[in-house]
């Protein structure tokens, strides 16, 4: 099933899985251009890197993750209808492997940035080897809400509508574009409460800087990830009895 997604996603373009790459470095351009031209917003203090463009990248990259498989999940259940309504089927897997065929693409383009990592800085952050620790979390966190979302659109249909808009709102409570010194100190609970805040802020420490992440950073990303993962599989566990009546 990932092989198959991963396929149709590009299915009949002459780029095919070149556009993974193609979506993601024209987003960075476009906030380039208005964040670090326009704005001139400086990469803050420590943050491993002069460049804003490689801060804001590797701050998009989780996201990009994130939001994808969320967004497609969301649907994916009632697309996936001839396989759900089969009774021997474990419709569960449908949206894990959205968040594996999007993994596919997430990860060549963090090969991108290692490149382009490596020609700008001349080397890489040694704390890449545990970007995989928090790649599984970011899955977790997307899978448990992509179970959430794609067994509520069975009986709602504008559920994937709403997903879209949600997600527009989270990235812009996500310090990504923005700086984290530049909420508002009474504001500031909803970047505590915002599980892709503490996972942004770790996926740029192994990018960029040399140090590891906190334990605080990783226990928070970990809680919520682990949590939304077992709250959306019971939630789905529970919704998906109805499936085969609705579709």
């Amino acid at each position: 099933m990932v092989k198959r997604d991963f396929h149709q996603r590009y299915v009949g373009s002459a780029a095919g899985w070149l556009w993974g790459l193609i979506h993601p470095l024209v987003l960075l351009g476009v906030y380039t251009y208005i964040f670090s031209i326009c704005l001139q917003t400086p990469a803050p203090a420590g943050a491993g890197t002069d460049s804003y463009s490689m801060y804001l990248f590797a701050g998009m990259l989780p996201w990009l993750l994130f939001s994808d498989t969320v967004q497609r999940a969301s649907g994916s259940i009632v697309e996936s209808s001839n396989l759900v309504t089969k009774t021997m089927f474990p419709s569960e897997i449908v949206p894990v492997s959205i968040f594996l065929s999007s993994m596919l693409s997430h990860l060549l383009t963090v090969a991108l940035f290692l490149v382009v990592a490596t020609v700008l800085a001349g080397h890489i952050s040694p704390t890449i080897v545990f970007l995989p620790v928090f790649i599984l979390l970011t899955g977790l966190l997307a899978v448990g809400v992509g179970w959430i979302v794609s067994s509520l659109h069975v009986y709602l249909r504008d559920t994937a509508q709403v997903v879209a808009v949600i997600l527009t709102l989270w990235m812009w409570i996500t310090p990504i574009m923005i700086l984290e010194q530049q909420i508002p100190e009474r504001l500031r609970f909803v970047l505590f409460a915002n599980p892709m805040f503490y996972i942004v802020r770790v996926y740029r420490q192994m990018l960029l800087g040399s140090s590891l992440p906190s334990w605080h950073d990783l226990a928070m990303a970990s809680g919520f990830s682990i949590t939304a993962f077992v709250v959306g599989g019971l939630f789905f566990r529970h919704m998906k009895r109805g499936f085969a009546d609705v579709l």
